[in-house]
């Protein structure tokens, strides 16, 4: 059975953190300037070190046959996303479609989609969960990290492969496959790192946030956004692995994970390259507020079908 307790305290726990980052921008104990050195410290340092880390899983061939179906489930759901995300906002600016493609590719079934599936379905499920995210972080580094920049050709090449972000997944699937051992000490510190992520994410959104109206949060562009984040998505994976009888399991990971919200780097790679940082926010803020709601439902209808 699933722990809606579990869920609901984490989805509380990440607002505690944005409350915490507005506050702090209010009181301007993170200015504009401190905040840019924050998320350059999130992107360059904390982020690497939180891939690294997921990577860290011990890998055996009964795994790697279990997490197959998993990882090809991970795979066309980033290529759809990665294609159809092009087409669902279509009418909006060019400066706002950036930041609904991403946020349409790239959830946080990272920051909040493992902790929660460990606490619905145990260890399993967070094995499938850690398969499962390998194919999103590597799209969300290179295609997604593509949705901000304004170069072409070989240009966005050379940004995405020199991407931090990047290099530490290239880094973090060396160590899953050849399943080396690094020093306790290094271990530990990557750790500690990788545990800030979330805190320090959440402070850079709830900083941003104080300089944005909250009557702005809500409106026809957020809420089809959320609509298709949190309700579209996760439906038609749903329906798909319900189709395709995968087991239980899978498609319960699989569908959670993607109902998840508009992942926090949303809004820390919009303010990183200039993009439309207001609505990154925006969506960030009212998806993750909505699937206090869609993800019991969610996670009941899942139920209902399998």
């Amino acid at each position: 059975m699933v722990d809606f307790n579990n869920l609901i305290d984490l989805q509380i726990e990440i607002f505690i953190f944005i409350i915490i980052g507005y506050i702090l921008r209010k009181l301007n104990i993170i200015s504009k300037e401190n905040r840019k050195s924050l998320t350059d410290l999130v992107i360059n340092i904390i982020l690497p070190a939180n891939i690294i880390y997921s990577f860290m899983i011990e890998m055996n061939s009964e795994i790697i046959i279990s997490g197959l179906e998993i990882l090809i489930v991970s795979i066309v759901i980033q290529l759809a996303c990665q294609i159809f995300g092009k087409y669902f906002f279509y009418k909006a600016s060019p400066r706002q479609q950036s930041v609904l493609q991403y946020g349409t590719i790239c959830s946080n079934a990272g920051f909040m989609g493992s902790p929660l599936i460990q606490g619905l379905y145990g260890l399993d499920g967070l094995l499938f969960a850690s398969i499962y995210l390998i194919p999103q972080r590597i799209v969300m580094w290179s295609g997604g990290v593509a949705c901000f920049t304004n170069a072409k050709g070989k240009d966005v090449v050379k940004k995405v492969i020199t991407h931090p972000c990047i290099i530490a997944v290239v880094i973090g699937m060396i160590i899953m496959i050849s399943q080396v051992q690094l020093p306790n000490f290094l271990t530990v510190s990557i750790q500690s790192l990788s545990n800030c992520t979330m805190v320090l994410s959440m402070l850079v959104i709830g900083g941003i946030l104080a300089e944005i109206r909250f009557r702005d949060v809500i409106s026809y562009l957020t809420i089809y956004y959320s609509f298709i984040r949190l309700i579209i998505i996760p439906l038609v994976v749903l329906a798909g692995c319900t189709l395709a009888s995968l087991p239980p399991l899978v498609t319960s990971v699989a569908t959670v994970l993607a109902g998840m919200p508009a992942g926090s780097t949303t809004a820390i790679l919009a303010e990183k390259y200039n993009g439309d940082s207001k609505l990154a926010v925006e969506i960030v803020f009212l998806s993750t507020a909505l699937s206090l709601f869609t993800i019991p439902l969610l996670c009941v209808i899942i139920n209902m079908v399998i």
